[in-house]
């Protein structure tokens, strides 16, 4: 497959620098694959679209502040983008701010020295701390927003809370579950009430959600591996569900894979490890019979795993209609449930 044959135009100004005042106040795109509908409701109007008997998946990943700023002897500045903890003192992290012919070079974090050196095709950053360094990354970090959304120095404090669900719990994430940013608790106890079962679980989302399609054909390109785990009360739930009929409505495409993974050839995969799996049109879903997501960048694999869900021809049916109704796209943008 192609490709371009999931590419689209959006105009910049639909990109959505901030999210919606009221989380549940953000539009929502329904589409019924069987029938082929489409219906424009708002966010807090899910209600009307699960059922009692229904079981909501959940990402609990929490984001933490992966973003760093160092300083060079000379005062020049590196942006960091902190990927993976390696030791109390160590991270794997990507800059574009150092030539790749330069080996090492010291920084200052805030007030803490650093060493930056390459690894591979990424770097590794080293701090001269006793301590967990984790603690600098708290006191000195940004939130990792993705590079489309802009903000000028002291903009971003909002950021810490609203780039992040309302139930996130396991740190770990450089990139947000961005579907669950419409819920809020008390939509979530409504659905409870009403008889909703949710469950959590978790995939720490890294550059292998986010980075693009760069290869002609889709087939070709490689995931990069993010962790997952699910508990064995969670497993059960699922397979219990699935096997008595009740629907599986997984929000977000990380809960999509994590779910698909584990549930994947016999059903006996490991409930934590890594998952390479990368799912684009012609997969065959186990598990998962609804998905709430956001609204994709081109050649993105989150929009190549809405593509095989909803079928090719009818995502790019409802992302036209969704740019003609002015909906916001991407990770601050509105909302879409594929039934």
């Amino acid at each position: 497959m192609r490709i371009e044959e999931v590419d689209y135009f959006l105009p910049k100004e639909m990109i959505a620098q901030y999210p919606c005042e009221d989380r549940t106040g953000s539009r929502l795109l329904v589409f019924d694959r069987k029938s082929g509908v489409i219906e424009h409701r708002h966010f807090r109007n899910i209600v009307e679209y699960l059922r009692e008997g229904d079981l909501l998946v959940l990402n609990d990943s929490k984001v933490f502040p992966a973003k760093l700023t160092g300083r060079k002897e000379t005062g020049g500045k590196v942006e960091l983008l902190l990927v993976e903890q390696k030791s109390a003192a160590s991270w794997s992290c990507l800059t574009n701010d150092v030539k790749r012919k330069i080996d090492s070079i010291e920084l200052l974090v805030g007030n803490h020295r650093a060493v930056l050196s390459q690894d591979g095709a990424s770097w590794l950053i080293r701090f001269m701390y006793s301590g967990d360094s984790r603690e600098i990354v708290m006191e000195e970090g940004r939130m990792p927003l993705p590079p489309y959304i802009k903000r000028t120095n002291g903009d971003g404090v909002a950021d810490f809370e609203r780039y992040q669900t309302v139930y996130a719990e396991n740190s770990g994430s450089i990139a947000a579950p961005t579907a669950g940013f419409h819920f809020s608790e008390a939509l979530m106890e409504a659905l409870s009430k009403m008889g909703v079962e949710i469950i959590k679980i978790t995939l720490h989302i890294g550059t292998g959600t986010f980075s693009l399609v760069k290869t002609d054909d889709v087939e070709g390109h490689t995931m990069h591996h993010e962790s997952y785990g699910m508990t064995p009360e969670a497993k059960s739930s699922i397979a219990g569900a699935k096997e008595t009929g009740r629907r599986i409505v997984a929000c977000g495409t990380s809960a999509v894979r994590t779910l698909e993974t584990v549930f994947s050839g016999d059903g006996d995969s490991p409930l934590r490890g890594s998952t390479g799996l990368f799912i684009y049109p012609g997969f065959t879903f186990k598990v998962v019979d609804a998905v709430i997501t956001n609204f994709h960048l081109p050649r993105s694999t989150p929009l190549l795993l809405a593509a095989a869900f909803a079928g090719k021809d009818a995502l790019l049916m409802c992302y036209r209609e969704a740019i003609e109704r002015n909906y916001r796209f991407y990770s601050y943008g509105d909302s879409m449930m594929i039934l």
